[in-house]
């Protein structure tokens, strides 16, 4: 079967936000994985930034990994994709002029679509994660990638943490992000129904949700009639190839079965523990 071209892959993708439908992504981290999504009949694929994180640099989602590594990533799983990936192009990488080089970088990739996030990144220490960055300088950031994209067909899709914010807060970034011509809205942090109704009674652009299985958000229809489109359940696929590489080997070796899950196993074999005892050192962080 031959592989698709970019621009029909991105051609389906918008066919997908498109439709009436809602479509769950395969967590795709590898080129075989992309190859097997594809086959099982997923409709679309998505490469994590923590996942790219964890499978390049063994490293936590603490925005370690660069552009270049994230986009060689990217370029190896684009090569052969049979189904449209989207990018977690995390805070594009930088301010709006690092914005334009990512999109640049992984439309070349071959992605089909990516987010960009409002996120403060790399996290303060000692601050949330979930920081925002101020809503004029996420426009921008928008605004700069919507110029900086060559192939109209390629998605590009603003992101907010919807746990983080008020539902009016959520609204004002959402209605801003689509007047400055996102694509869609992706959301963090939705609750439940009621929150994400109160959320899309606003917004005209498709959604995308990062439920990571959330049981309040488990009904397929309702959340297409409630203009989402795609659904990012997190990435137990590539946990369980942890699982499952640390089990081969561990009976190579003769050795008891171990009582850790996939997610003990990652944070074990990571530099998760290397990186904060680097952080109390060289940035005195207290936490």
């Amino acid at each position: 079967m031959a592989t698709p071209s970019q621009h029909d892959l991105r051609k389906d993708f918008r066919a997908l936000l498109e439709s009436n439908n809602c479509y769950y992504t395969a967590s795709t981290f590898d080129p075989m994985s992309a190859r097997i999504a594809e086959d099982l009949g997923f409709e679309v694929g998505i490469l994590g930034g923590s996942v790219a994180s964890l499978q390049v640099l063994a490293a936590p989602d603490f925005a370690l990994i660069t552009l270049s590594e994230f986009v060689e990533q990217a370029t190896r799983i684009g090569r052969v994709a049979r189904l449209p990936i989207i990018a977690d192009a995390d805070h594009g990488y930088g301010n709006a002029l690092n914005v334009m080089r990512t999109i640049t970088e992984l439309e070349r990739a071959g992605v089909a679509a990516l987010t960009i996030e409002d996120t403060l990144l790399p996290a303060k220490y000692g601050h949330k994660s979930t920081d925002l960055i101020p809503l004029d300088e996420a426009i921008g950031k928008i605004e700069a990638a919507l110029e900086a994209r060559i192939d109209p067909t390629m998605s590009i899709i603003a992101r907010t943490n919807a746990g983080q914010l008020t539902t009016e807060q959520t609204i004002e970034r959402a209605k801003a992000y689509e007047a400055a011509g996102a694509d869609g809205i992706c959301m963090v942090g939705v609750k439940d129904f009621e929150h994400l109704e109160a959320i899309s009674a606003h917004v005209t652009v498709p959604l995308m949700l990062v439920a990571y299985g959330n049981p309040e958000l488990n009904d397929r229809e309702r959340l297409a009639k409630n203009g989402v489109r795609i659904v990012v359940n997190g990435h137990a696929a590539y946990f369980a190839a942890i699982k499952a590489t640390y089990d081969c080997l561990r009976e190579q070796r003769g050795i008891a079965e171990g009582k850790l899950n996939a997610s003990e196993l990652s944070e074990r074999y990571s530099t998760l523990e290397e990186s904060r005892e680097w952080a109390r050192r060289f940035m005195d962080v207290k936490e």
